[in-house]
């Protein structure tokens, strides 16, 4: 059996990934996995004081144990792998996207006079930076405001902390994920616009083709069993959360939304695509000492693999 080391996931960002875990799919393809937890010690407040991306480490959580070489592997939204892997010390690179297409929403308190994305303008949105939910809500939000008009906070990643921070009254709005969507919906929040982000798979050379091919094919099993029964494996967002939260242990499958829960064969990072968010990251300020990003990319290992796991 090969030995691989992943960083842990949540549901929103690895649901195919726990279900090969949990259904024995790596262990057929020959990998022992194990996870290492990097969330572990990881300071989690609020600070209105940071507003860019520029005053934190990209390597808070997703990526530390990673980059200490305590970890084979990590998923985490498209964009923040980008800049991640431009300020890498140990090499990484991305090998491919992720099974899941992260479903995210902004979202406002129930007492907020804010009815529609433009009404954000210049109101103060709490964003975990470096996470998915910080990306897609510049992606929301400029498309209704200008971009200076885009004021954001740092506020943890894990949706719960933001959403405690909305509820008492510390931002105007933030981005979050499910189940904490649905439990913010049953708290009377309001969602002002919603969207869709990819993740990426980011590996060490400790990570060759056959086992990247392996690995996939695991995943792309897992995909294919939980588009067979999607609302079977929506337990997976309240078991994984309600270990900890009794309010979302006390919510029920019936009450999260299938539609939200999109999963597809994990694939090669199309170029044309890649160079768009590159330089939609450089436009933001980020990225400023990549010159490609096909310096980003491992494009030999990613296409061996994925024809590999066909």
């Amino acid at each position: 059996m090969k030995r691989l080391v992943l960083e842990t996931t949540a549901p929103f960002q690895g649901l195919p990934e726990l279900v090969a875990y949990g259904e024995g799919l790596f262990g057929q393809e020959g990998l022992a996995v194990e996870w290492v937890d990097r969330d572990q010690g990881v300071e989690k407040k609020i600070d209105l004081s940071i507003t860019s991306p520029k005053q934190v480490d990209p390597f808070a959580s997703h990526g530390r144990l990673f980059e200490q070489g305590k970890a084979d592997m990590y998923n985490a939204c498209e964009w923040g792998n980008y800049c991640r892997v431009g300020s890498t010390g140990t090499g990484s690179r991305q090998i491919g996207r992720r099974a899941i297409v992260t479903f995210s929403s902004m979202v406002v308190a129930p007492d907020s006079p804010v009815y529609t994305p433009q009404q954000l303008a210049n109101r103060v949105v709490g964003v975990p930076f470096y996470f998915g939910t910080h990306y897609i809500a510049l992606h929301m939000l400029q498309g209704f405001v200008r971009r200076e008009e885009i004021k954001l906070c740092a506020t943890p990643n894990g949706s719960r902390y933001r959403l405690d921070a909305l509820l008492k009254g510390e931002v105007d709005a933030v981005t979050l994920t499910e189940p904490h969507i649905t439990l913010a919906e049953k708290k009377g929040c309001r969602l002002v616009c919603s969207a869709f982000f990819h993740g990426t798979e980011v590996a060490s050379d400790r990570v060759d083709a056959e086992t990247y091919a392996a690995f996939n094919r695991a995943v792309r099993e897992a995909v294919r069993r939980i588009n067979a029964n999607k609302r079977a494996y929506l337990h997976y967002f309240i078991d994984y959360h309600g270990k900890t939260d009794p309010e979302v242990a006390a919510l029920k499958v019936e009450d999260l939304r299938e539609s939200r829960l999109v999963v597809c064969d994990p694939a090669p990072i199309p170029l044309d695509e890649m160079q768009r968010t590159y330089e939609w990251l450089r436009s933001w300020g980020m990225l400023e000492d990549t010159s490609s990003p096909l310096e980003l990319v491992n494009a030999d290992l990613q296409r061996y693999a994925h024809e590999a796991a066909e």
